[in-house]
């Protein structure tokens, strides 16, 4: 009986180093993509025409060896499947802890967490919505907030969704892109703790450093569009 629970209790923890490693990989791909896609948001500084070869650009991407659009799909294809590894990874980690503290019982708050890890579950939530309204919005279905806009014109298409009455699109991607910096600050340190990179109090410092890098950097270059749109320096 013994030894039976101890090949399951190893089993278990072979399993949940799996698990997190899946979580690390495909948070790093997110990373990798997200720094990717700031990088061609911030082409509509450069105006409707530069904006739109480079939207023009990823659907030709690969050809004549790829079909139209193959890049992009395979592309799309490989992140919805990290989406769902990372996802799952996350749900079975979150139920594998509470069954391991299946009572709830009082303790003193751990002034050690921050924000960001205390938020990470909810923060996931937000941003797995907001990722599917982004994709109804500006690839599944093209949805203009204002009359009188071609949905086949990637800029104005993004240049109405934040001028659109009142600024209220702009709001909400504001707090996602918030929810986004603390997922990432948490998530960066984690995966990097996962790799065995915070072996050291210097090096679980850098990782925290370079976790707040990579939520300003990305959530910073993410909000500039939709800021300048709103006070019109985006046309």
């Amino acid at each position: 009986m013994a030894t039976t629970t101890l090949v399951s209790g190893a089993r278990a923890a072979r399993t949940t180093i799996a698990l997190k490693l899946a979580m690390a990989a495909s948070g790093i791909l997110f990373i990798l993509f997200v720094l990717a896609h700031m990088y061609g948001n911030l082409k509509a500084f450069a105006g409707h025409d530069a904006y739109n070869e480079y939207a023009a650009g990823l659907r030709t991407l690969g050809q004549p060896e790829l079909p139209y659009s193959g890049a992009l799909w395979i592309l799309r294809v490989g992140l919805i499947a990290a989406l769902i590894v990372h996802v799952a990874a996350a749900v079975v980690l979150t139920r594998r802890a509470h069954k391991a503290r299946p009572v709830k019982y009082v303790v003193k708050k751990n002034r050690g967490s921050s924000l960001s890890s205390r938020t990470m579950r909810w923060g996931g939530l937000t941003l797995l919505l907001f990722i599917i309204w982004h994709l109804i919005e500006f690839t599944i279905v093209k949805v203009p907030l204002q009359s009188g806009v071609d949905k086949n014109d990637p800029y104005n298409l993004l240049v109405n969704t934040f001028k659109a009455e009142g600024g209220w699109m702009t709001y909400i991607y504001l707090l996602a892109l918030l929810a986004l910096a603390f997922h990432l600050h948490h998530g960066t340190f984690s995966a990097l703790q996962t790799l065995g990179l915070t072996n050291s109090e210097r090096s679980r410092a850098n990782a925290r450093v370079a976790g707040w890098a990579v939520a300003v950097v990305v959530a910073g270059g993410f909000a500039l569009v939709p800021l300048f749109t709103l006070f019109h320096v985006i046309k």
